[in-house]
C-alpha cells in the first residue's frame, strides 16, 4: 500500500499507525489490533469490489475506530468485570467522540462516519444512531464484523482467545441480527489470510 502513496498520504499513514498502536496499547491487546483489522476489513472489501477510494476510508477507520475510547480514557474500558449499567451508557459515547477526533485530525468524512456506525447492527439494535440493515454503509457492516472476530481471537488480559472455528462459528449464529449476512458469508470465503489465524493457535 505505501508505495503508491504521495509523502503527505505517507505521513497521514504513520500519524494512524502511531494512533492504532497506542489505541492497542490502552485497549490491552497484547497483539497489534488495529492494524490485523484494517487487514481484514480490506479483504472483505475486496470481495465486494469496493472502490479504491472506499478501502482507502475503510482502512484509515479501521486503524482509529477506537480513539474515542483512547479520548474519554476510563478505567473501566479495561477492566476485567462486567461493566455497570452507567458504565455501559458512556461506553456507547465512544463512536461519536471518535467521530469528532476524526473530524479533529482532518480526516475526510467518510472516515469519520465509519468510526461513528462501527457498533451499528444489522437489526437496529445497536449504537449510537440505531441504523438497520442498509441503512448502514456497508464499510461499516465490514468494520463491525472485522472486529468483532479480531477481538474474539485474540488474547487480553481479561479473555482467552477463541479458536478460528469457534469464532467463525459465533460470526455465523449473529448473522442477521448484529452482522449483514452476505458480510458474514464473504468473511467465511477468506482463506489463507496471516490475519484470520487465532492467538489461541499460537
Amino acid at each position: 500500500i505505501m508505495e503508491n502513496l504521495s509523502e503527505k498520504e505517507e505521513n497521514l499513514e504513520e500519524r494512524l499507525l502511531k494512533m492504532a498502536a497506542l489505541t492497542d496499547d490502552f485497549e490491552s491487546y497484547i497483539h497489534p489490533h488495529a492494524t490485523r483489522l484494517a487487514a481484514l476489513a480490506d479483504a472483505v472489501a475486496q470481495k465486494f469490489n469496493l472502490a479504491s477510494h472506499d478501502r482507502y476510508s475503510l482502512r484509515h477507520a479501521s486503524l482509529v475506530h477506537d480513539i474515542g475510547e483512547v479520548v474519554m480514557n476510563r478505567d473501566y474500558i479495561t477492566s476485567v468485570r462486567i461493566l455497570r449499567d452507567d458504565e455501559r451508557v458512556d461506553m456507547q459515547r465512544h463512536p461519536v467522540i471518535g467521530e469528532q477526533e476524526a473530524a479533529k485530525r482532518g480526516l475526510n468524512r467518510a472516515i469519520q462516519l465509519l468510526v461513528r456506525w462501527h457498533h451499528e447492527w444489522w437489526n437496529g439494535m445497536g449504537y449510537p444512531d440505531g441504523l438497520e440493515g442498509e441503512q448502514i454503509p456497508l464499510a461499516a457492516r465490514i468494520l463491525r464484523l472485522v472486529d468483532t472476530y479480531a477481538a474474539l481471537t485474540d488474547s487480553r488480559p481479561f479473555n482467552s482467545p477463541l479458536t478460528e472455528t469457534e469464532a467463525k462459528q459465533y460470526i455465523s449464529e449473529w448473522a442477521g441480527i448484529e452482522f449483514d449476512p452476505k458480510v458474514v458469508k464473504a468473511f467465511l470465503e477468506l482463506e489463507e489470510l496471516k490475519e484470520l489465524e487465532s492467538f489461541a493457535n499460537r
